[in-house]
């Protein structure tokens, strides 16, 4: 009796407890969040992880005007320090005359999961105008598997000479597979510096930016205005001046050829009639004294 009683127990507390994984089992779906690949592939955006195994170098190129040419640079450098960047190259030129002839080229470093929002920052720093952006990607997962693969080959092939080099009996057989090993280890040490340079190109963007100088123009509604008074109409007069005078010279030089080419042969025509004209005279004398004394 004591062992039915049992069994009866035993068989009550299993029903109850598949009953209540049942129940369980029937309210989990209802009341468990769906992970977030789930939920972005269900509300149709891409899932972060779908870029996970992809490798792309973002490239960028910004040109901004800025009135005051250091204090933009230093903003844009401060900029990229808050992302997690930093300045990978610095050039800057100026010139005495004024701020307007000031010109900084920085190159920065925006880290990948950054470069959106910073680039966002970048084109719109207070008191700057944009004058152009362009931007760049280049997928290169392909390169990153190749090298990656080279570099696994070379270094299995190092640890087989490294085994074959205890191995060898003859010096000459030692030599042969320590040279084979030094080739191994270049070709691996330029692949292992090539995968850096990937992984470094891969893992930051590069924003190049160049600041100008000059005051940013505001832009003005229905054309140009149109200005009065005293000093406008001085102004108006003598650009006028300028342009008759420019012109008179101008004309005056275009001609001024022609006007010595002219010159030249007014002279010479005038000398030739001079001498016609003497010719004559000279013959008609002795004829007439000729004919005065027949007279």
């Amino acid at each position: 009796m004591s062992g039915g009683a049992l069994l009866l127990a035993g068989c009550s507390g299993s029903s109850a407890s598949s009953s209540s994984q049942a129940a369980l089992g029937s309210a989990a779906p209802a009341a468990a969040p769906l992970p977030p690949a789930a939920r972005a592939a269900r509300s149709g955006q891409p899932a972060r992880l779908a870029l996970a195994s992809q490798s792309i170098i973002f490239t960028a190129s910004l040109t901004i005007q800025a009135p005051a040419v250091p204090a933009a640079a230093s903003r844009a450098t401060a900029i990229a320090t808050a992302a997690g960047g930093y300045v990978s190259g610095e050039h800057a030129s100026a010139s005495p005359a004024g701020h307007a002839q000031a010109r900084v080229s920085l190159q920065l470093k925006i880290p990948v999961a950054q470069y959106p929002a910073t680039l966002s920052k970048l084109t719109a720093m207070p008191g700057t105008r944009q004058i152009s952006l362009t931007q760049q990607a280049q997928d290169v997962t392909q390169q990153v598997a190749d090298v990656g693969s080279l570099v696994t080959s070379a270094q299995a092939a190092i640890t087989q000479l490294d085994a074959l080099l205890k191995r060898t009996g003859t010096v000459a057989d030692l030599l042969s597979v320590q040279e084979q090993i030094n080739a191994q280890e270049s070709s691996l040490e330029a692949l292992l510096a090539q995968q850096r340079a990937l992984a470094r190109e891969t893992s930051y963007a590069t924003v190049s930016i160049t600041l100008v100088g000059g005051q940013p123009r505001p832009v003005r509604r229905g054309g140009k205005q149109k200005q009065h008074g005293f000093v406008a109409g001085l102004g108006a007069g003598w650009r006028g001046l300028r342009l008759v005078v420019s012109a008179i010279l101008t004309a005056l030089g275009a001609a001024l050829p022609f006007l010595a080419l002219a010159a030249v042969l007014g002279g010479a025509g005038y000398a030739g009639r001079r001498r016609l004209r003497r010719m004559p005279r000279r013959g008609s004398r002795p004829t007439t004294a000729a004919e005065n004394s027949r007279r």
